[in-house]
């Protein structure tokens, strides 16, 4: 990568990627296996570590902002709505995320946002690459907020401290609905593949806690299989060959 200063702005010149997981998703005619969405999205919540161990959320990431070199490699672009976080948390605007991946607190307005924002849109992600359609592609707010209680169930204060008082609720009520619908939802995959912590759910369930003491240091990248992944030909065979072609 190669950092540009002209005329007092700042550009990123990066390595060239073939195409974007959108577009890849646009030409294919079957939904990827198991083994392929897997692939990708070890890589992209290696890259949501990197960013969140360096107090980065990035705030807009969709599968229109990973890119996917010929190799294989997935990068996360698109940093124009990425912010520096810290300790206490400061206000940001809510109105970030294209709305089918932005997670409930920003729909109901909560006041503060953390790195959960990033996971909730990376769980719509790894739903979209596996039913090879938007996982909740609502078309207003109020439709957003309706998608994700008939897909994850009603939450409440006691699954989310501090639920009732979010702005947005002193004037709307969502419908009761009690059901996780997440396995009727996917009912080909197995159980793994569904695993509820992958996937959205409410921010305090939402951050995925590992081994402190095995996991790798995202600075020095050690331990990062993803040099060692299969060429996307391989991957993905005549699919990224036909568009090409094309």
């Amino acid at each position: 990568m190669k950092i540009l200063f002209i005329s007092k702005n700042i550009f990123l010149a990066m390595e060239y990627c073939e195409q974007d997981l959108a577009s890849l998703l646009d030409n294919m005619q079957a939904p990827f296996t198991e083994s392929q969405v897997k692939c990708i999205m070890l890589q992209v919540l290696r890259g949501l570590r990197y960013l969140h161990h360096n107090f980065v959320v990035h705030r807009d990431l969709k599968v229109s902002n990973l890119l996917m070199t010929d190799k294989g490699c997935v990068k996360i672009a698109d940093f124009g709505l990425a912010r520096w976080f810290g300790v206490p948390l400061k206000p940001m605007t809510p109105h970030v995320v294209t709305l089918w991946y932005r997670a409930p607190e920003l729909l109901l307005q909560a006041p503060t946002q953390t790195t959960s924002v990033d996971m909730w849109a990376a769980g719509c992600i790894l739903g979209e690459l596996l039913g090879h359609k938007p996982l909740l592609p609502g078309r207003s707010e109020i439709q957003q907020l309706e998608l994700i209680v008939d897909l994850l169930g009603t939450p409440s204060d006691a699954i989310w401290p501090g639920f009732s008082e979010l702005p947005a609720l002193q004037n709307y009520s969502l419908k009761q609905q009690p059901y996780n619908n997440l396995k009727q939802r996917f009912p080909w995959l197995s159980a793994a593949a569904c695993d509820p912590k992958l996937m959205p759910t409410f921010p305090q369930h939402r951050n995925i806690k590992g081994n402190k003491s095995s996991a790798p240091d995202p600075n020095t990248g050690a331990g990062d299989q993803t040099n060692n992944l299969p060429a996307i030909s391989d991957l993905l065979g005549s699919i990224v060959k036909k568009r090409r072609v094309e």
